[in-house]
């Protein structure tokens, strides 16, 4: 497998994340970075250093206009536009963008890239992919602009497709349980203007973020779509609550099913897609745990079945926990593994 020069757009908590998990992915080549913040002394710290996480066991140092550990050397870059830069001279090949900026499709396309990597859904993405789903739709020769959807889909998508596979879902609601994001406010302020959302003030998310559960709308089903089609809104009703926690995401799963089932069968059809998955989707837990436990799980799911139940043979209901940082961001370099891989 070749590996690519890549170079990471954005060093939020995702961008963080993706670079300390590649620090020990040897197919994961990144040789750059570009981030607004041109104090490289503070993004430095800021990598080193995490509250969510805790300190990083190989520290990055300064050199000059570059940061480096004992396992990589990453030019730092300050560019307010990374696309209108000559990719060539700066020997990039592919673009890991998690700025969660608002970009216009056309200059991606025309830029002189093998591939352009966007962690966020995107419907004029050339395919929004996740694992375990629509993988095999994997074209590298046709497609430039690879959306790795969202968090939340990347979590839900494995279990509604082995249930639509087994016992074709007829109608669901999901309730995601979303840890707090840095849009939101740690003290009642203004309305929130969300472009992701198409939302042009969110007077919920002006509100204290540590002192509320917070009720919003989500894009969950929506990204879902982007990637398998039948799991729309006219199949899916959902909601979300953001709560005051830092990483760990939960999804409440009711789904009705046409075909009659138990929840013994349930179980164990979970403990075979365990097993014979092709790539780290699907975990199953009974013990007795809390958010915090599922930290830095790489899986993009966990089951967990103390709360796997089923009423009348057709109303089956899941509980699923994800890490909304740490888990999504090793997929996102899990499908950058398989393009490298497809690439020819």
């Amino acid at each position: 497998m070749r590996r690519y020069n890549i170079l990471l757009n954005g060093m939020g908590r995702i961008g963080k994340a993706i670079l300390r998990i590649s620090n020990d992915v040897k197919h994961i080549n990144i040789i750059a970075i570009n981030e607004t913040n041109d104090n490289i002394e503070n993004l430095v710290y800021y990598i080193n250093y995490d509250t969510t996480y805790g300190t990083f066991d190989d520290k990055y140092t300064k050199d000059k206009n570059s940061i480096k550990n004992s396992k990589q050397n990453i030019s730092i870059y300050n560019y307010h536009n990374i696309y209108s830069q000559n990719m060539k001279k700066l020997d990039i090949d592919i673009v890991i963008d998690a700025s969660g900026a608002t970009i216009d499709m056309d200059k991606l396309r025309a830029c002189d890239l093998s591939a352009i990597f966007l962690t966020h859904p995107n419907k004029f993405a050339d395919i929004n992919m996740v694992l375990g789903i629509n993988e095999h739709q994997l074209n590298p020769a046709k497609q430039k602009i690879i959306s790795t959807s969202s968090c939340n889909a990347t979590a839900l998508l494995p279990m509604l497709k082995l249930l639509d596979d087994h016992y074709t879902i007829s109608s669901a609601d999901i309730v995601t349980i979303h840890p707090l994001l840095n849009h939101q406010k740690t003290l009642d302020n203004m309305c929130i203007n969300e472009k992701q959302r198409d939302i042009k003030c969110s007077f919920e998310f002006g509100r204290s973020s540590l002192d509320n559960i917070i009720p919003s709308k989500t894009t969950t089903v929506s990204a879902c779509s982007l990637v398998e089609k039948k799991f729309d809104e006219n199949m899916i009703s959902s909601s979300s609550f953001r709560v005051p926690t830092l990483t760990v995401g939960a999804i409440n799963l009711v789904c009705f099913v046409d075909k009659p089932t138990t929840k013994d069968e349930i179980i164990a059809l979970c403990e075979k897609a365990k097993d014979t998955q092709k790539h780290d989707t699907i975990q199953n837990n009974y013990e007795p745990l809390v958010s915090c436990d599922f930290k830095q799980t790489r899986y993009s799911c966990v089951i967990d079945h103390r709360f796997t139940d089923v009423k009348n043979k057709h109303m089956i209901k899941i509980v699923l926990w994800y890490d909304n940082e740490w888990g999504y961001s090793s997929k996102v370099l899990d499908i950058i593994g398989l393009y490298q891989k497809e690439k020819r």
